[in-house]
């Protein structure tokens, strides 16, 4: 392969031989919705955080159901303590408890000032209404918004940045940032991947990478690297982007508030999440995801695999959130996770692929310090096939609120296509 950058008038092309068409779908479409992505400063609107949870995570011991005999019946071994008798908050070992029938894992101790200041809204037994126990199956659904429509082209998140009407982070001339949606990926994840533009990178720092260089240098170690996948993106407009990022100083960024995030590719992610926002570069929708979630053997229950699985994930978002301080004022974070797991342990100290799941939504105007969702149950006859928590609110009846009033956005139908369901199935959440 041979890649060779030209410049002529101001604009740059990439001219390749022997590359995919996917490459080149990369390098030639977007560049007037990229263009002057460095006039964005001082840009503030609303912003949606989605973080995906890869591997399902169990929900029963996330947002424990201490007041459920059955729950402790099932897992002799891995469930949560009950909270001590009159005990509120965090109490070591057991879970903290919420509402007197629900109570977070110990480990979940940073979302507990959450509920108080009334920003924690955990919405119990969603997920997809797909039957499948296929991790790759069952993310693919919930990524394109279509469960058990494995034809669906691109994702939800895309779905809505194509069909918005209006752009609270355009320009005077109605152009939009070339940061209006970043996943911190190494790859732009399914649910990003469309016709409008996003940018996935693992790293800001490697957005930038070589910033020494010639413009052509820069555009083309991007390439060669892979360290930031530019979807649809190419040419002098790139280079527009990464003057963005080079003025908001990636390498010298200091949290606030006495946040301290965790040390983890996760508390990275979401510190640099942060950062964007701070950065006023018309960030509207942000991504990332952490895996670890798939807890077969030897999960623990207060302590162990998964309690280290939430604390990171907790910690994380525990600091983003102080770190944001009074923007989270219109800052929301939806958290979700393919499928839960099993309401019985199994015979490795684990659990086993499941059915519904739980979820977090967290933000300022969130109408938190409740959990949402009907409760099924979890007497042997309430259960899904017998084995799982069943499911009482389908995934897209959040994900659409959350998009309507957070974003304003207004056409679910395009959104979530096959969907059909109406805002009498809103939670109000938010």
């Amino acid at each position: 392969m041979n890649r060779r950058v030209f410049m002529k008038s101001g604009a740059m092309a990439l001219v390749t031989m022997g590359l995919s068409p996917a490459f080149l779908r990369r390098s030639v479409y977007a560049q007037e919705l990229l263009r002057g992505a460095a006039r964005y400063g001082n840009r503030r609107g609303k912003v949606l955080i989605c973080l995906f949870q890869r591997g399902a995570a169990d929900a029963l011991n996330v947002v424990v159901p201490h007041g459920e005999a059955a729950y402790y019946r099932m897992r002799p071994s891995i469930a949560i303590p009950r909270p001590a008798r009159g005990a509120r908050g965090a109490a070591g070992a057991s879970a903290i408890d919420l509402d007197g029938f629900f109570g977070l894992h110990p480990s979940l101790a940073p979302f507990h000032d959450l509920w108080q200041r009334k920003m924690l809204a955990p919405v119990h037994a969603v997920g997809s209404p797909s039957s499948t126990r296929s991790h790759f199956d069952a993310q693919q659904y919930m990524e394109s918004g279509t469960p058990d429509r494995k034809g669906t082209v691109g994702g939800w998140l895309n779905r809505y940045l194509a069909t918005k009407g209006t752009c609270e982070e355009c320009d005077a001339g109605g152009r939009q940032s070339a940061f209006r949606a970043v996943s911190l990926t190494p790859q732009t994840p399914l649910i990003l991947e469309g016709p409008a533009p996003s940018i996935a990178m693992n790293d800001l720092n490697d957005f930038t990478i070589r910033s020494s260089g010639t413009q052509a240098e820069e555009i083309e170690a991007l390439y060669y690297t892979g360290a930031a996948d530019i979807v649809h993106a190419a040419g002098s407009e790139m280079v527009e982007a990464m003057r963005v990022l080079r003025a908001a100083n990636p390498a010298r960024y200091r949290s606030e508030n006495g946040a301290e995030y965790p040390r983890s590719q996760f508390g990275r992610h979401l510190q640099q999440i942060a950062q964007l926002i701070k950065a006023d570069v018309g960030l509207e929708i942000a991504f990332a995801d952490v895996g670890g979630w798939d807890t077969h053997v030897n999960q623990g229950g207060s302590s162990g695999q998964l309690a280290q699985r939430l604390a990171d994930f907790s910690g994380s978002i525990g600091a983003l959130v102080t770190d944001l301080g009074d923007r989270m004022a219109d800052v929301t974070i939806l958290t979700m996770s393919e499928f839960g797991r099993t309401a019985r342990q199994n015979g490795n100290g684990g659990t086993d692929h499941g059915h519904a799941s739980a979820l977090f939504v967290i933000g300022g105007s969130v109408k938190g310090g409740r959990v949402y969702g009907r409760w099924p149950g979890l007497e042997p006859e309430q259960l899904n096939e017998g084995r799982d928590l069943a499911l009482t609110t389908d995934f897209r009846s959040v994900f659409s609120e959350v998009i309507t009033k957070q974003l304003g956005a207004d056409r679910i139908d395009a959104i979530f296509p096959g969907y059909g369901g109406t805002q009498r199935e809103w939670l109000g959440v938010v």
